[in-house]
């Protein structure tokens, strides 16, 4: 049975699907719609993404996308490991600016779900990290954001990593939060 484990922030949710294991391998149902119904998450995806992060300590976020092709998420790790975290970016949210962090990994088997209105960004933290996400809304660059994974006001606890990490130019240019006005409004 899939555990559906809700964490500070109760519409961010850490997903872990069971894994049956035997003499040949595994099998394990990643996603089952009936599961996700049953816990009131209806969510219609219509895409899956994947990316592969070579370094340690490669960044990749707070990303999101405004609507009308704003984005849920389930993010899990096919290789490797990642610290995958959530910002609630709601204007009226009693947790805007808070987020949740959680270790994914390959050998957790954990997945964790990002719901619109939530800037998302991970951490890899062993090489060669492969990343597989479901998406809710198509990509469009017009309507991509983002904001300074490491801004001191949303207080993120990121992983001490050697060296310095590696991210896209457009995350090093991205915004502070001080300065970004959300498109989101929380609906209660």
């Amino acid at each position: 049975m899939t555990q559906f484990i809700r964490h500070a922030i109760p519409d961010v949710v850490e997903v872990i699907p069971p894994k049956y294991g035997d003499h040949r391998g595994f099998f394990s149902e990643v996603f089952k719609r009936s599961a996700f119904e049953a816990e009131g998450i209806d969510i219609d995806w219509i895409q899956d993404n994947q990316s592969m992060s070579a370094a340690v300590g490669t960044v990749r976020g707070l990303h999101f996308q405004v609507p009308p092709v704003a984005q849920d998420k389930l993010v899990r790790v096919l290789r490797g490991a990642i610290y995958d975290v959530a910002v609630d970016i709601r204007k009226g949210s009693p947790t805007y600016g808070q987020h949740v962090g959680v270790t994914l990994s390959a050998d957790k088997w954990n997945q964790l779900l990002v719901p619109i209105g939530f800037a998302h960004c991970f951490m890899t933290l062993e090489p060669d990290t492969e990343v597989l996400y479901k998406v809710s809304g198509p990509y469009s660059k017009e309507h991509e954001g983002a904001i300074r994974w490491n801004d001191p006001a949303l207080a993120i606890d990121w992983p001490t990593i050697d060296g310095e990490p590696t991210l896209s130019e457009k995350d090093l240019e991205a915004p502070l939060f001080a300065d970004f006005d959300t498109p989101f409004t929380y609906k209660g």
